[in-house]
Protein backbone atom coordinates (compact mmCIF):
# COMPACT_ATOMS: atom_id res chain seq x y z
CA UNK A 1 0.00 0.00 0.00
CA UNK A 2 1.34 3.41 -0.82
CA UNK A 3 -0.10 6.88 0.43
CA UNK A 4 -0.18 10.30 -2.37
CA UNK A 5 0.73 13.07 -1.04
CA UNK A 6 -2.10 16.27 -0.50
CA UNK A 7 -0.74 17.76 -3.82
CA UNK A 8 -1.33 14.55 -5.71
CA UNK A 9 -4.71 14.08 -4.18
CA UNK A 10 -5.93 17.67 -4.83
CA UNK A 11 -4.86 17.47 -8.94
CA UNK A 12 -6.69 13.94 -8.64
CA UNK A 13 -9.91 15.42 -7.12
CA UNK A 14 -9.57 18.41 -9.80
CA UNK A 15 -9.99 15.98 -12.99
CA UNK A 16 -12.86 13.16 -11.79
CA UNK A 17 -15.35 13.82 -8.17
CA UNK A 18 -13.82 11.17 -5.73
CA UNK A 19 -14.88 10.48 -1.95
CA UNK A 20 -12.18 10.79 0.05
CA UNK A 21 -11.98 9.09 3.64
CA UNK A 22 -9.48 7.50 5.81
CA UNK A 23 -7.28 10.54 5.78
CA UNK A 24 -4.29 11.41 8.31
CA UNK A 25 -2.29 13.89 8.47
CA UNK A 26 1.61 14.31 10.27
CA UNK A 27 4.58 16.12 10.41
CA UNK A 28 8.11 15.65 9.62
CA UNK A 29 10.99 17.64 9.52
CA UNK A 30 13.08 18.59 6.11
CA UNK A 31 16.04 21.25 5.72
CA UNK A 32 15.32 22.42 9.37
CA UNK A 33 11.33 23.84 8.40
CA UNK A 34 8.18 21.98 9.80
CA UNK A 35 5.78 20.61 6.85
CA UNK A 36 2.78 18.76 6.86
CA UNK A 37 1.85 15.85 4.45
CA UNK A 38 -1.41 14.50 4.17
CA UNK A 39 -1.75 10.29 3.83
CA UNK A 40 -4.79 8.27 2.55
CA UNK A 41 -4.85 5.02 3.28
CA UNK A 42 -7.74 4.03 0.58
CA UNK A 43 -7.10 6.91 -1.76
CA UNK A 44 -10.00 7.92 -3.63
CA UNK A 45 -13.37 5.89 -5.21
CA UNK A 46 -15.74 7.49 -7.93
CA UNK A 47 -18.94 8.10 -6.92
CA UNK A 48 -21.58 5.29 -7.26
CA UNK A 49 -18.32 2.98 -8.81
CA UNK A 50 -16.02 1.08 -6.87
CA UNK A 51 -13.00 1.75 -4.73
CA UNK A 52 -9.41 2.21 -6.28
CA UNK A 53 -6.86 0.60 -4.19
CA UNK A 54 -3.61 1.64 -4.07
CA UNK A 55 -0.55 -0.65 -4.23
CA UNK A 56 3.15 -0.32 -3.84
CA UNK A 57 3.87 0.08 -7.23
CA UNK A 58 2.11 2.33 -8.56
CA UNK A 59 3.43 5.35 -9.59
CA UNK A 60 6.55 3.57 -10.45
CA UNK A 61 5.29 0.73 -13.03
CA UNK A 62 2.11 -0.55 -14.81
CA UNK A 63 -0.10 -2.84 -13.79
CA UNK A 64 0.35 -4.07 -17.46
CA UNK A 65 4.28 -4.31 -16.60
CA UNK A 66 4.04 -5.82 -13.41
CA UNK A 67 1.74 -8.78 -14.62
CA UNK A 68 4.30 -9.34 -17.33
CA UNK A 69 7.79 -9.49 -15.40
CA UNK A 70 6.13 -9.88 -11.09
CA UNK A 71 5.64 -13.53 -12.22
CA UNK A 72 9.09 -14.03 -13.23
CA UNK A 73 10.70 -12.17 -10.44
CA UNK A 74 8.91 -14.18 -7.95
CA UNK A 75 9.74 -17.78 -9.62
CA UNK A 76 13.58 -17.21 -9.59
CA UNK A 77 13.19 -15.61 -5.85
CA UNK A 78 11.23 -18.72 -4.45
CA UNK A 79 13.35 -21.23 -6.28
CA UNK A 80 16.14 -19.48 -5.40
CA UNK A 81 15.45 -19.49 -2.08
CA UNK A 82 15.44 -23.47 -1.91
CA UNK A 83 18.27 -24.06 -3.97
CA UNK A 84 20.13 -22.06 -1.40
CA UNK A 85 18.84 -23.77 1.36
CA UNK A 86 21.21 -26.40 3.19
CA UNK A 87 20.61 -30.35 2.17
CA UNK A 88 17.72 -30.73 4.84
CA UNK A 89 17.83 -34.41 4.18
CA UNK A 90 15.34 -35.12 7.27
CA UNK A 91 12.44 -33.58 5.44
CA UNK A 92 13.30 -34.67 1.26
CA UNK A 93 10.85 -36.63 -0.50
CA UNK A 94 14.64 -38.40 -2.16
CA UNK A 95 17.54 -38.66 -1.45
CA UNK A 96 20.19 -36.63 -2.75
CA UNK A 97 21.74 -39.91 -4.25
CA UNK A 98 18.59 -40.20 -6.10
CA UNK A 99 18.55 -37.00 -7.19
CA UNK A 100 21.77 -37.45 -9.08
CA UNK A 101 21.39 -40.95 -9.91
CA UNK A 102 17.63 -40.64 -11.78
CA UNK A 103 17.30 -37.20 -13.35
CA UNK A 104 18.90 -37.04 -16.74
CA UNK A 105 19.93 -33.46 -17.37
CA UNK A 106 21.77 -30.55 -15.43
CA UNK A 107 21.19 -27.76 -14.09
CA UNK A 108 22.22 -25.57 -16.74
CA UNK A 109 20.14 -27.13 -18.96
CA UNK A 110 17.05 -26.65 -16.82
CA UNK A 111 18.23 -22.92 -15.69
CA UNK A 112 18.14 -22.18 -19.37
CA UNK A 113 15.21 -24.29 -20.45
CA UNK A 114 13.05 -22.30 -17.62
CA UNK A 115 14.36 -18.51 -18.93
CA UNK A 116 12.94 -19.78 -22.37
CA UNK A 117 9.54 -20.71 -21.45
CA UNK A 118 9.70 -17.03 -19.04
CA UNK A 119 10.51 -15.45 -22.33
CA UNK A 120 7.95 -16.45 -24.60
CA UNK A 121 5.48 -15.74 -21.40
CA UNK A 122 6.49 -12.22 -21.14
CA UNK A 123 5.59 -11.69 -24.87
CA UNK A 124 2.44 -13.42 -24.77
CA UNK A 125 1.49 -11.15 -21.09
CA UNK A 126 2.67 -8.05 -22.85
CA UNK A 127 0.76 -8.69 -25.63
CA UNK A 128 -2.60 -10.03 -23.42
CA UNK A 129 -2.42 -6.69 -22.04
CA UNK A 130 -1.71 -4.49 -24.60
CA UNK A 131 -5.32 -5.63 -26.28
CA UNK A 132 -7.38 -5.55 -22.82
CA UNK A 133 -5.72 -2.68 -20.96
CA UNK A 134 -8.37 -0.27 -20.15
CA UNK A 135 -7.24 3.00 -17.95
CA UNK A 136 -9.91 5.47 -16.81
CA UNK A 137 -9.25 9.07 -17.05
CA UNK A 138 -6.40 9.41 -14.53
CA UNK A 139 -4.35 6.88 -16.10
CA UNK A 140 -5.65 3.95 -13.64
CA UNK A 141 -7.92 1.42 -14.00
CA UNK A 142 -10.66 1.06 -12.42
CA UNK A 143 -10.40 -1.70 -10.01
CA UNK A 144 -13.71 -4.11 -8.42
CA UNK A 145 -14.22 -4.65 -5.24
CA UNK A 146 -11.93 -6.58 -3.05
CA UNK A 147 -14.76 -9.61 -3.17
CA UNK A 148 -15.19 -9.17 -6.37
CA UNK A 149 -11.79 -9.54 -7.39
CA UNK A 150 -11.73 -13.03 -5.29
CA UNK A 151 -14.04 -14.52 -7.04
CA UNK A 152 -12.36 -13.71 -10.40
CA UNK A 153 -9.05 -15.83 -8.84
CA UNK A 154 -11.29 -18.62 -7.44
CA UNK A 155 -12.87 -18.51 -11.05
CA UNK A 156 -8.95 -18.50 -12.59
CA UNK A 157 -7.78 -21.17 -10.59
CA UNK A 158 -10.87 -23.66 -11.53
CA UNK A 159 -10.23 -22.53 -15.13
CA UNK A 160 -6.27 -23.14 -14.76
CA UNK A 161 -6.83 -26.28 -13.21
CA UNK A 162 -9.08 -27.57 -15.85
CA UNK A 163 -7.26 -26.46 -19.17
CA UNK A 164 -3.90 -28.29 -17.30
CA UNK A 165 -5.85 -31.27 -16.64
CA UNK A 166 -7.32 -32.35 -19.44
CA UNK A 167 -3.58 -30.61 -22.18
CA UNK A 168 -1.11 -32.94 -19.51
CA UNK A 169 -3.23 -35.71 -19.29
CA UNK A 170 -3.69 -35.70 -23.33
CA UNK A 171 0.14 -35.26 -23.04
CA UNK A 172 0.57 -38.38 -21.52
CA UNK A 173 -1.96 -40.19 -24.40
CA UNK A 174 -0.72 -39.30 -26.84
CA UNK A 175 2.09 -41.14 -27.54
CA UNK A 176 3.98 -38.87 -29.67
CA UNK A 177 3.31 -35.86 -27.56
CA UNK A 178 4.95 -37.69 -24.78
CA UNK A 179 7.89 -39.17 -26.45
CA UNK A 180 8.99 -35.48 -28.54
CA UNK A 181 7.25 -33.14 -25.97
CA UNK A 182 6.29 -33.79 -22.46
CA UNK A 183 8.94 -36.35 -21.98
CA UNK A 184 11.63 -33.49 -21.40
CA UNK A 185 9.52 -33.01 -18.38
CA UNK A 186 9.89 -36.08 -16.93
CA UNK A 187 13.61 -36.47 -17.11
CA UNK A 188 13.48 -34.42 -13.85
CA UNK A 189 12.28 -38.06 -12.21
CA UNK A 190 13.03 -35.97 -8.70
CA UNK A 191 11.70 -32.59 -8.92
CA UNK A 192 13.43 -29.82 -7.50
CA UNK A 193 12.13 -26.03 -7.31
CA UNK A 194 14.24 -24.37 -10.30
CA UNK A 195 13.00 -27.18 -12.19
CA UNK A 196 8.92 -26.67 -11.91
CA UNK A 197 8.66 -24.97 -15.27
CA UNK A 198 11.55 -27.08 -17.10
CA UNK A 199 9.29 -28.23 -20.39
CA UNK A 200 9.71 -28.31 -24.01
CA UNK A 201 9.16 -24.99 -25.59
CA UNK A 202 5.62 -26.06 -27.19
CA UNK A 203 4.49 -27.50 -24.14
CA UNK A 204 5.25 -24.29 -22.30
CA UNK A 205 3.40 -22.23 -24.51
CA UNK A 206 0.36 -24.33 -25.04
CA UNK A 207 -0.03 -25.84 -20.87
CA UNK A 208 1.29 -22.78 -19.18
CA UNK A 209 1.26 -19.58 -21.37
CA UNK A 210 -2.24 -20.43 -22.85
CA UNK A 211 -3.63 -21.70 -20.24
CA UNK A 212 -2.82 -18.53 -17.93
CA UNK A 213 -3.96 -16.31 -20.62
CA UNK A 214 -7.59 -18.09 -20.82
CA UNK A 215 -7.75 -18.05 -17.51
CA UNK A 216 -6.91 -14.50 -17.03
CA UNK A 217 -9.80 -13.11 -19.75
CA UNK A 218 -12.56 -16.07 -18.82
CA UNK A 219 -12.31 -14.89 -15.02
CA UNK A 220 -12.15 -11.07 -16.37
CA UNK A 221 -10.02 -9.88 -13.47
CA UNK A 222 -8.05 -6.62 -14.39
CA UNK A 223 -4.05 -6.52 -14.64
CA UNK A 224 -3.47 -5.79 -10.99
CA UNK A 225 -5.68 -8.58 -10.19
CA UNK A 226 -3.83 -10.49 -12.24
CA UNK A 227 -0.13 -9.40 -10.49
CA UNK A 228 -1.82 -11.14 -7.22
CA UNK A 229 -2.96 -14.51 -9.27
CA UNK A 230 -0.11 -15.33 -11.13
CA UNK A 231 2.55 -14.79 -8.74
CA UNK A 232 0.67 -16.90 -6.61
CA UNK A 233 0.06 -19.33 -8.96
CA UNK A 234 4.41 -19.68 -9.95
CA UNK A 235 4.85 -19.92 -6.03
CA UNK A 236 2.29 -22.65 -6.06
CA UNK A 237 3.97 -24.42 -8.84
CA UNK A 238 7.49 -23.91 -7.41
CA UNK A 239 6.49 -25.44 -4.21
CA UNK A 240 5.10 -28.50 -5.44
CA UNK A 241 8.49 -29.23 -7.40
CA UNK A 242 10.51 -28.39 -4.60
CA UNK A 243 11.10 -32.27 -3.14
CA UNK A 244 10.59 -30.80 0.25
CA UNK A 245 8.14 -32.32 3.25
CA UNK A 246 8.70 -28.74 5.34
CA UNK A 247 6.93 -28.20 8.62
CA UNK A 248 4.55 -25.90 8.90
CA UNK A 249 4.35 -25.22 5.09
CA UNK A 250 1.37 -23.57 4.46
CA UNK A 251 0.61 -25.21 0.80
CA UNK A 252 0.84 -28.64 2.24
CA UNK A 253 -2.04 -28.01 4.68
CA UNK A 254 -4.58 -26.01 2.54
CA UNK A 255 -4.04 -28.06 -0.82
CA UNK A 256 -4.43 -31.68 -1.25
CA UNK A 257 -2.67 -31.23 -4.53
CA UNK A 258 0.96 -30.62 -3.00
CA UNK A 259 4.56 -31.55 -3.26
CA UNK A 260 4.18 -35.40 -2.24
CA UNK A 261 0.80 -35.28 -4.54
CA UNK A 262 2.72 -34.15 -7.63
CA UNK A 263 5.95 -36.37 -6.51
CA UNK A 264 3.53 -39.49 -6.94
CA UNK A 265 2.66 -38.17 -10.65
CA UNK A 266 6.53 -37.94 -11.43
CA UNK A 267 7.67 -41.41 -10.13
CA UNK A 268 6.88 -44.28 -12.71
CA UNK A 269 4.43 -46.10 -10.91
CA UNK A 270 2.62 -42.45 -10.90
CA UNK A 271 2.83 -41.36 -14.67
CA UNK A 272 -1.07 -42.24 -15.33
CA UNK A 273 -2.17 -40.78 -12.27
CA UNK A 274 -2.40 -37.18 -10.70
CA UNK A 275 -2.47 -35.08 -13.66
CA UNK A 276 -4.09 -32.28 -11.58
CA UNK A 277 -2.14 -29.16 -11.29
CA UNK A 278 -1.48 -26.34 -10.09
CA UNK A 279 -4.17 -25.81 -7.16
CA UNK A 280 -6.85 -28.63 -6.86
CA UNK A 281 -7.38 -32.43 -7.80
CA UNK A 282 -10.86 -32.26 -8.18
CA UNK A 283 -10.38 -33.51 -11.94
CA UNK A 284 -7.94 -36.35 -10.57
CA UNK A 285 -10.78 -37.37 -8.45
CA UNK A 286 -14.03 -37.17 -10.93
CA UNK A 287 -12.01 -38.56 -13.88
CA UNK A 288 -10.88 -41.25 -11.74
CA UNK A 289 -6.99 -40.39 -12.46
CA UNK A 290 -6.62 -39.87 -8.11
CA UNK A 291 -4.06 -41.84 -6.58
CA UNK A 292 -3.90 -41.61 -2.97
CA UNK A 293 -0.17 -42.05 -1.04
CA UNK A 294 1.15 -42.21 2.54
CA UNK A 295 3.64 -40.23 3.82
CA UNK A 296 6.11 -42.46 5.51
CA UNK A 297 9.43 -41.47 7.19
CA UNK A 298 12.54 -43.55 5.92
CA UNK A 299 15.08 -44.73 8.18
CA UNK A 300 18.00 -42.91 7.29
CA UNK A 301 15.60 -39.46 7.32
CA UNK A 302 13.52 -37.87 4.79
CA UNK A 303 10.33 -38.90 3.65
CA UNK A 304 8.86 -41.35 1.10
CA UNK A 305 5.23 -40.92 -0.70
CA UNK A 306 4.12 -44.57 -0.99
CA UNK A 307 0.93 -45.26 -3.01
CA UNK A 308 -1.71 -45.93 -0.32
CA UNK A 309 -2.33 -49.72 0.29
CA UNK A 310 -6.57 -48.27 0.82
Amino acid sequence: MVYLSQQSILQRIHKQDYNLYSCRSHHYRSDSKSRTHTSVVFVYSFVGAELVVMVFWEGYVSDEVMGTFAPIVVYWLYAGFFQLLPPLDNYRLHTRKEEDAKNSVPLKSVVKGVLLQQLVQAVVAHILFLVTSETGLVGTEVQPSLMIQLIQIIIAMFVMDTWQYFVHRYMHINKFLYRHIHSQHHKLVVPYAIGALYNHPLEGLLLDTVGGAISFLVSGMTARTAVIFFCFAVVKTVDDHCGLWLPGNLFHLFFQNNTAYHDIHHQLHGLKYNFSQPFFPIWDKVLGTYMAYDLVKRPEGGFEARLSKD
